[in-house]
């Protein structure tokens, strides 16, 4: 019964690890289609990263963003017909409808793939839109969280580790209450 209970304590052990270290992993190494910085529409997608260069000069961000100050925006037109027609990018304060523009790049044909604009971000949330100006026009939105901790995401990514945490307590427990831990801790001597 004591190989028993610990081999369970081990797997548990185990899964609130794996549970953990799955959280850690960033935005690395995914497809494109499961990358949250990539948006697709009508078949053509783009993929927007977003540099502080005056606080990390090599740390790359999507849409939550650390701290507020210059941001450079780039957005990377993933699919050929997009370099193939005038694409433009907005940033608004708040929502895209009613927030106040404060960095635009205007429609351009941009064969290189690449879009590029720089604007000063307060501590906020921010829309940005990009517009390619096909037959239909095709928009793509994402929102940015300045300076500003996200909540539900941070619950998700605990939540297994606590689970599994719980688990342990609770089997832990059980052992105590059984009296096998005596047994276990006789044979250990």
């Amino acid at each position: 019964m004591a190989r028993q209970s610990i081999q369970s304590l081990m797997a548990a052990f185990i899964i609130a690890v794996a549970c953990y270290a799955g959280t850690a992993m960033g935005h690395g190494k995914v497809t494109p289609e499961e990358d949250v910085c990539v948006r697709q529409v009508g078949g053509n997608m783009l993929h927007l990263s977003t540099y502080q260069p005056q606080h990390d000069q090599n740390k790359q961000y999507c849409t939550e963003i650390p701290l507020a100050g210059e941001t450079y925006l780039v957005v990377d037109l993933l699919d050929q017909p997009l370099r193939n027609m005038p694409v433009g990018l907005k940033v608004f304060r708040g929502d895209a409808e009613e927030g106040e523009t404060v960095a635009q790049v205007n429609a351009n044909y941009h064969p290189d793939g690449v879009i590029s604009g720089i604007g000063k971000l307060d501590k906020g949330l921010y829309s940005v839109v990009v517009t390619a100006e096909g037959i239909p026009p095709l928009n793509y939105y994402y929102q940015l969280r300045v300076e500003m901790a996200d909540y539900g995401k941070i619950a998700r990514a605990w939540i297994g580790p606590i689970i599994a945490m719980l688990f342990l307590l609770w089997l832990t427990q059980r052992f105590m209450q059984s009296g096998r831990w005596r047994t276990w801790f006789d044979s250990l001597r």
